[in-house]
């Protein structure tokens, strides 16, 4: 991975005011991931910080952000508010077109809510997202959006984490595009076993680099998987 040529704290405008944002665009990087995170949750997320950080190792650019200012994160409306979180997503996206040095693939992570908001804005400009990956998510909140998703989605699901493990099978059998659900043994929602959040970082970063770099994967790790 070469010199890093943007990086930091930036300020994104959306409707209403601006969101805070950490850009990590390695130089040369032709692919970006812009994470959402979920349930009133932050760019500040210990566990997908850490996911970003094993995306960069890959030479992927990351784009963790606040999808909600801090006084609409105060209503549970708003955290629950699938169709704005995945406004602030696009918002996100256009403004990565305009403050990026070259054209970048863009992939969406999502946790928890964030998910269901990553498929939703996925949907909702197909033409504009390569990949997708949910991790604990909750991608049966965007149901009705699932089959218009043309994006490869990988979903992440922990073991012992039921009944969201119950609601990505039905998730799954929604979507049309290329699709795989991989369980990660022992892992319950938060993934706080040791290595589940290793492992998990390691599918979305195979996933990430077939579909937005367009190179081969690694092998897969987890011993319970499926895809189309």
């Amino acid at each position: 991975m070469g010199a890093v040529s943007t990086r930091g704290e930036v300020s994104i405008p959306a409707a209403g005011g601006a969101l805070g944002g950490e850009l990590h665009l390695p130089e040369g990087a032709n692919a970006i991931v812009l994470f959402a995170h979920g349930s009133g949750s932050s760019r500040f997320s210990p566990r997908n910080r850490f996911v970003a950080r094993e995306l960069q190792k890959l030479g992927l650019g990351t784009l963790l952000m606040d999808l909600l200012r801090e006084d609409e994160a105060e209503s549970r409306q708003n955290v629950f508010d699938i169709e704005l979180l995945a406004s602030r997503l696009l918002e996100a996206r256009r403004w990565v077109d305009g403050a990026a040095p070259r054209a970048l693939r863009v992939g969406y992570f999502g946790a928890s809510t964030g998910a269901a908001a990553a498929l939703v804005a996925a949907a909702t400009e197909p033409k504009n997202a390569h990949a997708v990956v949910s991790r604990g998510g909750r991608p049966d909140l965007a149901a009705a959006w699932l089959p218009r998703v043309q994006a490869p989605t990988l979903l992440i699901v922990g073991e012992r984490d039921s009944p969201v493990l119950e609601w990505n099978e039905e998730a799954y059998r929604l979507l049309r595009a290329q699709k795989k659900l991989i369980v990660v043994p022992g892992a319950t929602h938060l993934f706080e076993e040791p290595g589940t959040l290793e492992e998990a970082a390691a599918h979305a970063g195979r996933w990430f680099v077939q579909h937005l770099l367009e190179r081969e994967p690694g092998p897969a790790q987890s011993r319970k998987a499926h895809s189309e």
